[in-house]
């Protein structure tokens, strides 16, 4: 699984490597105030962050079989994280899609492919069953991407991640192998998404069709 990656047009994910920890230290530290109302934080207290010694706890995590840490490249540079989180085997087998992305490559469709690809991955390669991604009621950007893959609206989960110093709701969506048999990207591109999927109920009138920015 040291090849686990994937493609489509100019966005591609692959594993996280030690060589990331610069590009994306300084990705993390341009993007400050971008991403800081997004940002999981530590109920105990900060925690400086030391992205070499980050991607060592990603990378266990991934051997230990408990995650799948992504970079998400953009021609080639990269521009952000999507992190396969929570990875449950056996009778769940299932995992969740966390992600940011550098201000500088939003809107070019980056994070609904990416998010796609990874889906794609973890039901194909890894063979899990469900996938979810929790997003804050606030985040927009975020909230379109589920809509525009179709990821089922699960529920209201209050207080659930601690983020920018205090406990945020969250809405829940996710996605079983058996909802797309032809993988979530094809599905997309191919305009096959039921209408009104990902779409939370009473946000507004259904219409067709994690930290989050998109």
């Amino acid at each position: 699984m040291d090849t686990l990656e994937a493609s489509h047009g100019a966005v591609s994910i692959r594993l996280i490597r030690s060589r990331d920890a610069r590009p994306l230290q300084q990705a993390l530290m341009d993007n400050r105030a971008w991403l800081v109302p997004w940002e999981a934080t530590n109920p105990d207290g900060a925690v400086p962050l030391e992205m070499r010694g980050a991607i060592r706890r990603l990378l266990q995590q991934y051997r230990d079989g408990s995650g799948v840490p992504f970079v998400m490249e953009y021609d080639g540079e990269v521009a952000g994280q999507l992190n396969v989180w929570g990875i449950s085997r056996g009778s769940m087998s299932s995992g969740t899609i966390g992600y940011w992305i550098d201000e500088r490559f939003a809107g070019k469709g980056i994070t609904p492919t990416a998010v796609a690809l990874a889906t794609d991955l973890c039901f194909s390669t890894l063979r899990l069953h469900r996938m979810e991604i929790c997003i804050r009621p606030e985040n927009a950007p975020s909230l379109r991407v589920v809509e525009k893959l179709g990821f089922r609206y699960e529920g209201y989960r209050e207080k659930y991640i601690h983020i920018n110093g205090a406990w945020r709701d969250h809405h829940a969506f996710a996605l079983t192998r058996e909802d797309v048999p032809q993988g979530v990207l094809q599905r997309w591109i191919r305009g096959q998404v039921p209408e009104g999927a990902g779409v939370v109920p009473g946000s507004r009138a259904m219409g067709p069709g994690g930290s989050e920015r998109a």
